[in-house]
């Protein structure tokens, strides 16, 4: 049964007025919504009685920025960021209207759900738990709200950390997203709060031909080349490669189901629904997302190109790139569309204590277990400010919600009582570190 909006809890409603702001990004410059979705974080942060600063790079790329003092001006600044667009949704997939924000079943539905305007709104209403409540976080705050994430931040953070770095004054660690999140493991529950990311690299595959009529022998066709590449590529199993925080992540793993396996993956499988999610992080991924050529059914055309999005374990982007030269063929040119970095932060510090204290308070004996993002956060770009960021949007979730399963796929959806639990243990971080 549906809810009402005055049914709901301030969270999900924030969540679902943010779903209903159609955000979707295509790349290259192809967005909607941003500068909509900032002007109403502007105006709920402006309503707590905060200052507002916009950036507007490109036009209607809008990024907005609040800043909320703490008790402690002695102690560095924290940034707590978020990013106000969402991949695009194919809504004839979906079973409801992805930009609607339906509530059903107990859970909001829509594009953001999961990605990440359920973050969005924690970060807003902890924030106004604090000030309505007439209390001060215990330092600085600096609150983030970017554009362009989705197409790797390039029009986004990148552009606000190079153009705007004073935003970020005196700010040494951030919190964001894809991480904090509960998985059953073997019955148990054990959370994941993400230390590191694999780095970025978003490829075309280049094919060139002859072009000429579709009915005549034509071995130079460049479709063909194109496609035996991708599939060569798409194919290849990439090796396991360990890092100190997948290792952790195994060892938190076989403690917490009893396995005894030298196999990632196998260990892996004890995680029900984020099996894959964690698989990803063992290795390099080389995912076909997109094929272009030609531009008529009898014309064999000249060129024919892929995307390639590959994620790569930290220090490994040259080798991997050497291999994928290898696997497509010295007649595809491979041409670099984004490249960004991979990090890896141990897990340990007085900001990881904080995240696992808050989490234990609210939900106590669960485990706190680090992982290494498969994917890309706007920490890449706070990183080069020398801030070092994790992924923390705390979610306690029902074991058999494929939660990570959503990130960009179709009917993400998020319960609404596990925005209230991230809502309460994120007031409490922002209270107490």
């Amino acid at each position: 049964m549906a809810a009402s909006d005055d049914e709901l809890p301030e969270v999900a409603r924030i969540a679902a007025d943010l779903i209903r702001i159609d955000t979707s990004n295509f790349g290259g410059g192809d967005a909607r919504g941003e500068r909509e979705a900032a002007e109403y974080v502007g105006a709920y942060l402006a309503g707590l009685g905060l200052d507002c600063v916009y950036y507007e790079p490109i036009e209607r790329r809008t990024n907005v920025m609040a800043r909320v003092p703490g008790r402690d001006a002695s102690k560095p600044a924290l940034v707590v960021h978020g990013h106000l667009d969402v991949v695009p949704a194919m809504a004839e997939e979906w079973s409801v209207d992805p930009f609607a924000g339906v509530i059903k079943d107990g859970m909001l539905w829509g594009r953001g759900a999961v990605d990440m305007k359920n973050m969005d709104a924690m970060i807003l209403t902890s924030v106004a738990d604090l000030l309505r409540a007439g209390e001060q976080p215990e330092r600085d705050l600096v609150l983030a709200f970017f554009a362009d994430e989705e197409n790797g931040g390039v029009e986004g953070s990148a552009l606000v950390v190079r153009e705007h770095p004073e935003w970020f004054d005196g700010a040494t660690e951030a919190i964001s997203e894809v991480g904090g999140y509960s998985i059953p493991i073997a019955g148990k529950r054990a959370y994941l709060l993400q230390v590191g990311e694999k780095a970025l690299l978003w490829i075309r595959l280049v094919a060139h031909g002859r072009a000429g009529h579709g009915s005549r022998l034509h071995p130079e066709n460049a479709v063909t080349r194109l496609a035996e590449a991708v599939a060569a590529l798409g194919r290849t199993q990439w090796p396991v490669r360990l890092t100190d925080t997948t290792r952790a992540l195994l060892s938190g793993l076989a403690d917490l189901s009893g396995i005894d396996a030298d196999d990632p993956d196998a260990l892996a499988s004890a995680a029900g629904p984020a099996e894959a999610f964690l698989r990803s992080t063992f290795r390099t991924t080389t995912n076909p997302t997109l094929l272009s050529a030609g531009y008529k059914h009898n014309v064999i055309p000249a060129r024919a190109e892929a995307l390639i999005d590959v994620r790569v374990l930290p220090g490994a982007e040259d080798d991997v790139l050497a291999q994928i030269q290898q696997i497509v063929g010295d007649d595809i040119e491979i041409e670099m569309v984004v490249r960004d970095i991979g990090m890896e932060t141990p897990f340990t510090g007085d900001l990881v204590e904080a995240m696992v204290g808050s989490l234990a308070r609210h939900d106590p004996g669960v485990p706190v277990i680090p992982y290494l993002l498969g994917a890309g956060t706007d920490n890449k770009a706070l990183s080069t400010l020398g801030i070092t960021g994790y992924g923390f949007a705390p979610l306690r979730l029902p074991d058999d919600l494929d939660f990570t399963g959503m990130f960009h796929g179709v009917d993400e959806r998020v319960p609404v009582d596990s925005l209230v639990f991230g809502q309460r243990v994120l007031t409490d971080l922002l209270r107490t570190y």
